[in-house]
């Protein structure tokens, strides 16, 4: 379980919040569009646009309070708020990105962070065709054996590591020193650390090879059929 105020709330809903979240958000502006001035929304509706079961949406949504009136539904702007509020998102959160290649750069780029409540402040690599390049709308790549000064000076809370696997241990140890305990990590390594760092792997091949998996267990079936 997670504690989030004095509420404990499982790992699974956890992760499904930022969906209802992002649900939410869409139905909002939705609504907004709208001349009827609703601005509810039922169980069934932002289940469908989460892409979960009513019966989970409400369980998932009873960790965190009790909302919604029989017969009307969700208040969109309050429910979005208690969520944000439950991810943590009060506050802006000062991301550093470490490792500027391919994949780096294009995390340093991508335009949405501000819109959930994250802001890129610092670019760490090592590569000197690299180092003292510019990215994220202007920010200065600065080189990773500054890294304690750098997330000091910028308040660093968070850390994307984009870095190869052989180097990325290392460098995740030393953020951990530097104070920051949150990191997703995309490097292609199991990390360990202390057990008051977050670590998300984000495994973009292994999530390829369960879809490999459910297309082999498709094909068989069909095959099965067929026999």
């Amino acid at each position: 379980m997670i504690e989030s105020g004095e509420l404990a709330v499982p790992p699974a809903t956890v992760a499904r919040l930022p969906h209802y979240l992002r649900a939410l958000r869409a139905l909002r502006a939705l609504r907004d569009l709208q001349a009827d001035g609703v601005r509810t929304t039922s169980s069934s509706e932002l289940a469908d646009a989460s892409g979960v079961g009513s019966a989970q949406l409400r369980k998932d949504l009873s960790y965190l309070g009790s909302f919604g009136t029989r017969g009307v539904g969700y208040d969109v702007a309050s429910l979005t708020t208690v969520i944000a509020g439950a991810l943590g998102l009060e506050v802006t959160h000062r991301l550093a990105i470490v490792g500027l290649g391919n994949l780096g750069h294009a995390l340093a780029n991508y335009s949405g962070y501000s819109k959930r409540g994250f802001q890129v402040v610092a670019l760490l690599d090592v590569a000197p065709g690299i180092v003292g390049t510019q990215a994220a709308g202007g920010l200065v790549v600065e080189h990773a054996d500054d890294l304690e000064k750098v997330v000091e000076r910028e308040s660093v809370s968070m850390a994307v590591l984009a870095t190869p696997g052989p180097v990325a241990q290392a460098i995740a140890e030393r953020l951990v020193s530097a104070g920051v305990r949150d990191i997703p990590s995309f490097a292609p390594v199991a990390l360990q650390l202390p057990e008051d760092a977050v670590v998300r792997s984000v495994d973009v091949a292994g999530e390829l090879q369960i879809l490999a998996f459910h297309a082999a267990a498709r094909a068989a079936a069909a095959s099965a059929a067929n026999a």
